[in-house]
Order: C-alpha cells, then structure tokens, then sequence
C-alpha cells in the first residue's frame, strides 16, 4: 500500500500596509480638491446664479384665431386643411350663397323704387307750385267778380227809390254779388289748401337731394346689408398662419358664430413660464431671458425678454379655485404666469408649436425695472384689413344702383357729415 505524499501548504500572505504618510497625503488631495470643488461653485453661485431664476414649467402660447362664419348657411367647399399655410385674405370656407343673393336683388329693387318714389316727390313741389300760381289767379278773378258786382248793387240801391230800376234788377244783382263772393271764398281755400299741399310735399324734400333723401338712405342700407351678407357667404383668413382643429364638413349647415376651424400665427409666439411665489420677488419688466425648447434640445437657445407679470396665481383663475378657508389645509407653493417675448429672428430660425415645453432663465441682475406696465396699450394688439373691402364694394354698389334709376349722389352740405358718419359705422 503506497502512500500518498502531501504538499506542504504556502503560508499566507498578509495584505500590505499602507503607511502613514501615503493615506495623509491622499486624504490631504481629496480634501482639497472639494474644498477647491466648493469654492468654485460658491463663486458660481455669487457671480452668476444668484442672479438668474430657472423654472422648466414653461409652454409656448399663441393666438388662436376661431374661424366663425357672421351668417348662416351651408357649407359648400372646404378650401384649407389641418396643417395648410394660409395668407390673410385667403378663402378658407365658402358657403351657398343663393340666399344672400336674392335677398340682394330684392334689396336692389327696393332702392330703385324708393329712388324713383323719391325724384317723384321731387318733380311734385313744381306741378304743386304751378297750383298754387293757378289757385291764386283764381282769387284775384274772384275778387275781381266781387268788385264788379258790388258795384252793380252800389249803382243800382239808390235808384230803387225813384223807380229807375226794379226791385227785381236789385234782388239779381245781389244774387250775382253773394255768388261773387261765395266764388272768392272758395278761391281762398283752394289756394290755401294748394299751398299747404306745397309746404307738405317740401318737408319731405328740403334740405336733401335723392341720395340723401331719409327714404333712400333706408334702403340703401338694406342694400348694404344685403351686399354684405353676401359677402360674408365666403370666409377668409384673418392672418398668416397654419390651419387646425378643422372640424366643419361639407354640406353642413352652420350657424353665426360656430367655430369651424382655427389659424395659428405661428410668427407670434411667446412663453407662458410658471415662476414660483419666492422666484418673483426680483423679476421685472425688460430682464433678457434665455429659453431651451424641448424638440430642439439645448444646442438650441432663444432669446427672450420678460414683457409681462400675470395679474394673479394659475389657482385663482382655474375653473374650480381652491377653497383654502375649509377643512384641512396644507400650503402649497403657487405659481404665477410670467410672459416671454421671444425674438422673432430665432423664432423664425427654429419654428416653434403650441403647447411645447420649453426651460427659462431670466437674468435678475437688474432688478431696477416694473412689474407692471406704465401705461395702457396704445396700439391694437391684433388687427385685421380683410374685412375693410365689403364696405367699400357695397357703398359703390349703392351708388349704381341710385345712378340707374336717376338718383344724384351730390347730396346737400350738411348731409355729408351724416353719410361719412354712417359709412365709419359700416366699417
């Protein structure tokens, strides 16, 4: 039997001892290196972000701009689509217009005839001006009937007595005076009742012409009316932007006022950003501002400026506002919208959408500014001109209409005040 001969085991190694000098020099290095790490950052934090606020709670806003039809109708062609560049001015919805057009004709012919009506009046202060000229030639043959016959009685009275003439010649000749003068009383009357005629018929003419006249002026408006609602059948764009939220069909019937579709301005942009209650305290109106979005990523920065501090928190105008004076209450910080004017240059250099999220810093170095506006706005906010033609085509299309039919559009002095009046109204 052999034996098996065994392998004297190796002793252990013990690990290495790091010496004294070699573990205060390296803790030595750590601790410098994050005092050095420290003192870096608190000079950071002093020169630059103590005078920066951030918040990451920022979207992009814009204006929205419904598309309503003014008048009734259904709709007929779609011309534009979710997505479509559109220009101001551009149709985007057409609606049947058989409706509006025959309520223009009828509008049309109601203008000629009430013009027609009116130059009638017109014409009438001569013919009852002649009346009145003929009314008075009456009276002065009646009178002079009159004359004549009271002569004959005055001749014949006094010889009654001395038997010259019969009482029967006297009794004829105060018939033919009493007629006389029943004749000349009735030429009074028909002569003041032709010139009342003339008065009247000249207060429904003076101080107007045809054009101006009450009566056509109501029609005229009809007219424009009329024209304008016809025009209203075809709906354009506001302004330049991109359509969405289409939601009309073709053939449906829509109501004044119901949305069809939008356009976004998406060259007027800006940055709702949500700044917490401690975060305000240092920002003004005018601080420059620097946002990242986040479809663009950091490599992208915008410049911006703050033109604006909400009026109150997001809570308080919510559709359901916290009730903070019942039951339990726990404080949460709120936040209020602060408004980013971007710069146009970099808006149209990287397009934004609605809705992105982007991430803000206002540099509140300068905090010598206001947190609200000076005063009012003097200029319109959003303004528009594609409407402005509708007034204009259907005053000249008044105008044909009132040339047609024999109508001056001359018009006293004193009506053109009213006229520029009611056209500033239209418009």
């Amino acid at each position: 039997m052999s034996t098996t001969s065994q392998v004297p085991a190796a002793p252990a190694v013990p690990p290495p001892v790091a010496r004294p000098a070699t573990r205060r020099k390296a803790l030595t290095s750590i601790a410098a290196l994050l005092l050095l790490g420290g003192a870096g950052y608190a000079l950071y934090w002093a020169l630059l972000l103590r005078h920066v606020e951030t918040t990451d709670n920022a979207y992009v806003q814009g204006n929205v701009v419904q598309i309503t039809p003014q008048v009734a109708g259904t709709v007929v062609a779609i011309l534009a689509d979710d997505t479509d560049v559109v220009k101001a001015g551009q149709p985007l919805v057409r609606l049947d217009p058989a409706d509006a057009r025959l309520a223009l004709a009828q509008a049309e012919a109601q203008l000629g005839q009430t013009v027609r009506e009116v130059r009638n009046l017109v014409a009438s202060n001569a013919t009852l001006a002649a009346q009145v000229a003929l009314r008075e030639a009456e009276l002065v043959r009646a009178q002079g009937e009159v004359e004549r016959a009271a002569d004959d009685v005055n001749r014949r009275a006094p010889l009654l007595a001395g038997g010259a003439v019969g009482k029967e010649d006297l009794a004829h000749a105060s018939a033919q005076l009493a007629t006389a003068r029943s004749a000349q009383a009735a030429a009074q009357s028909a002569l003041a009742a032709a010139r009342e005629a003339l008065v009247a018929n000249q207060s429904l003419t003076d101080g107007t012409g045809v054009a101006d006249h009450p009566s056509v002026q109501r029609a005229a408006a009809r007219l424009r009316e009329a024209w304008i609602a016809l025009g209203r059948s075809e709906l354009p764009a506001p302004l330049d932007g991109v359509v969405a939220r289409r939601s009309v069909q073709i053939g449906q019937r829509v109501a004044a006022g119901a949305p069809l579709m939008s356009v976004v301005a998406l060259d007027q942009l800006w940055v709702d950003a949500n700044f917490k209650e401690p975060q305000l305290g240092a920002l003004r109106i005018g601080q420059p501002a620097t946002l990242t979005a986040d479809v663009y990523g950091r490599k992208v920065k915008y410049r911006g400026s703050v033109s604006g501090l909400g009026a109150g928190t997001g809570a308080a105008f919510a559709l359901l506002p916290a009730q903070n004076a019942t039951g339990n209450w726990i404080k949460i910080v709120q936040r209020v919208p602060v408004r980013i004017a971007l710069d146009p240059q970099d808006l149209a250099a990287h397009p934004l959408r609605v809705g992105l999220s982007m991430e803000v810093s206002v540099d509140v170095s300068d905090s010598r500014g206001r947190t609200l506006a000076e005063a009012p706005r003097s200029q319109p906010l959003a303004q528009t001109r594609v409407f402005d033609g509708l007034a204009g085509a259907a005053d000249a299309e008044v105008a044909r209409v009132i040339r047609a039919h024999g109508g001056s559009q001359g018009g006293s002095a004193a009506a053109v005040p009213a006229r520029a009046a009611a056209a500033a109204r239209l418009r």
